[in-house]
C-alpha cells in the first residue's frame, strides 16, 4: 500500500515463502534488476540455455542482495522447495545450474529477500501497509512482473487508481 512509504517496496507484490513466530521471509517477484541471467551466468562460470540470456533478474529485496534464490515450476528438478501447487524455490548453485541449462521450466530468479521480525508483518497488516491475497504458480510465473502489481490488486477487486498515499484506500 503507498501509505508504507518504503522504496524497498513501491508497487511491490512479495511472495511469503515462511511466516511464524520467529518472523517472515518474502521474495518481492516483480522489480527487476539491471542484470540479466546470461550475465549472471558467465559471472559464474555456468552454462545458460541460449533462451534464457536475456532473461531479467529480480531484486527479490533489500536483505542479503547477494544471495539467491530461485522460483520455479520444475517438478523432476531434486533440490527443490514446494511454495504452492506448481511452484518451487530452489537455493542452491547446484540447482540453479540445470536450471538455466533448461529452457523449458519457467523460473525467476531473486537476488536478496524481503525479511520481517517477529509479529512485524502482522502490525503492518494491522495498519493497512499491506494487501493480501492466496499464490499461484501461474501469477508468480507467468504474469508480466511490470504488470503483475495492478493485475494482483485487479483480482481483488481493488482499483489502484483508488490507493492514495497516507491513508490506504480512499
Amino acid at each position: 500500500m503507498p501509505r508504507l512509504g518504503d522504496p524497498n517496496f513501491y508497487r511491490s507484490v512479495i511472495l511469503m515463502i515462511e511466516h511464524g513466530e520467529t518472523g517472515s521471509m518474502g521474495l518481492v517477484i516483480n522489480r527487476g534488476a539491471p542484470l540479466t541471467l546470461g550475465e549472471l551466468a558467465r559471472g559464474q562460470d555456468m552454462g545458460i540455455a541460449k533462451e534464457r540470456e536475456g532473461q531479467p533478474v529480480f531484486v527479490g529485496g533489500p536483505v542479503e542482495p547477494q544471495r539467491g534464490f530461485v522460483l520455479h515450476d520444475d517438478a523432476e528438478l531434486l533440490e527443490k522447495h514446494p511454495v504452492v501447487p506448481g511452484l518451487f524455490l530452489s537455493v542452491t548453485l547446484d540447482a540453479l545450474g540445470p536450471l538455466l541449462e533448461n529452457p523449458t521450466p519457467r523460473l525467476r530468479f531473486c537476488l536478496g529477500y524481503a525479511g520481517w521480525g517477529p509479529k512485524q508483518l502482522e502490525n503492518e497488516i494491522a495498519e493497512g501497509s499491506w494487501l493480501f491475497a492466496d499464490a499461484t504458480a501461474e501469477a508468480v510465473l507467468g504474469q508480466e512482473p511490470a504488470k503483475l502489481w495492478e493485475t494482483t490488486l485487479r483480482g481483488m477487486g481493488v482499483d489502484p487508481a483508488m490507493l492514495v498515499t497516507g491513508r490506504g484506500m480512499n
